[in-house]
């Protein structure tokens, strides 16, 4: 397992542990000892799973304080363009992103600390996706912003949306409420 940075401190893609045989294969997708030794945050509280069909954009969430969150996000079939855009206020990096694409083929997963907004596009047919997180879900907190206010081309005009994601502030209104 790699832990790789991106040029946003605190987003990190992993290039995961694949083992591959006759049978099929096996991956391993977190282990709390490379973890620590990255600095990263190991005590996951929550998992989920989305799927999502080709075409539909889910994002940009992210949880308020203090429910807020670092997130570890993979893909177990498909493959999707991955989106962590720096929402901390005060950030040299606030407004900026970092973009990949996680697949059963490539077996990565990308890591955000706290202080993202994650959101991604499904790029496949079909595409399920694991999320683990440090904290529970809290509906209160949850929050988002406007998958289309922070200048990154999805390469794509009219996504499939929720009206919820849809309708979410621009990153620039965001702060100013």
């Amino acid at each position: 397992m790699k832990v790789i940075p991106t040029p946003l401190d605190g987003v990190f893609e992993i290039e995961n542990r694949v083992f591959q045989d006759h049978r099929g294969m096996f991956v391993k997708n977190f282990h709390e000892g490379v973890f620590k030794e990255a600095g990263l945050e190991t005590e996951f509280k929550e998992s989920f799973y989305s799927t999502s069909t080709k075409g539909v954009l889910r994002g940009m969430h992210f949880q308020l304080p203090p429910h807020d969150h670092a997130k570890l996000v993979y893909v177990t079939s498909g493959k999707i363009l991955d989106v962590a855009v720096d929402i901390r206020k005060g950030s040299p990096t606030f407004g900026q992103y970092f973009s990949t694409k996680l697949s059963t083929d490539n077996s990565k997963s990308l890591y955000m600390a706290k202080g993202f907004a994650h959101g991604f596009l499904t790029l496949s047919a079909s595409a399920t996706v694991v999320y683990m997180t440090t904290t529970v879900h809290t509906p209160e907190s949850d929050a988002g912003i406007r998958w289309d206010s922070f200048g990154f081309d999805w390469l794509v005009e009219n996504p499939i949306m929720s009206d919820r994601d849809k309708n979410f502030s621009l990153l620039e209104g965001f702060y100013a409420s």
